[in-house]
């Protein structure tokens, strides 16, 4: 799978260890930065980056992560056709793909530590939207409200 990566200068180390992590379950992973640590950048740009992946097609799912993860959540999610949550516990990471068709897991990097993140990434990463007919139409509903709000 193709994995979108960026992060803050607060997610940088725990998105190159995430970043290294997904490459040795095999995915395809396109590091968007931060490359290198900058107190001044700002999460939305990262956001943005990796929504524009997606959006591009570059990308089949993202992982962001900035200290708490809520800037880069709140920021993704402005984008259209990202659905990104911020996760802290597996059955999110993926019953989020699985019922919601998440497409960005989102990290806090002054939240969980490395081990756990792993765990995560390996949950949101394995799962798959199970297109049951609920689930279908909620997203459908999701997607609808994404227009309306253009």
């Amino acid at each position: 799978m193709r994995i979108a990566i960026a992060g803050d200068h607060a997610g940088l180390d725990l998105k190159n260890e995430m970043a290294a992590f997904a490459r040795t379950l095999g995915h395809d992973v396109h590091d968007l930065g931060a490359h290198e640590y900058c107190a001044t950048d700002d999460y939305p740009d990262f956001a943005e980056l990796v929504g524009r992946a997606l959006q591009q097609g570059q990308a089949d799912r993202a992982i962001l992560i900035c200290g708490s993860g809520v800037g880069v959540s709140v920021a993704a999610n402005k984008m259209k056709g990202v659905r990104a949550a911020l996760c802290h516990d597996t059955y999110s990471a993926h019953q989020g793909v699985e019922h919601d068709d998440m497409n960005v897991l989102v990290l806090g990097a002054r939240i969980i530590a490395s081990a756990l993140a792993e765990e995560l990434v390996r949950a949101f990463l394995g799962a798959t939207f199970t297109n049951e007919e609920r689930h279908a139409r909620r997203l459908a509903k999701v997607k609808a409200l994404e227009a309306s709000n253009a």
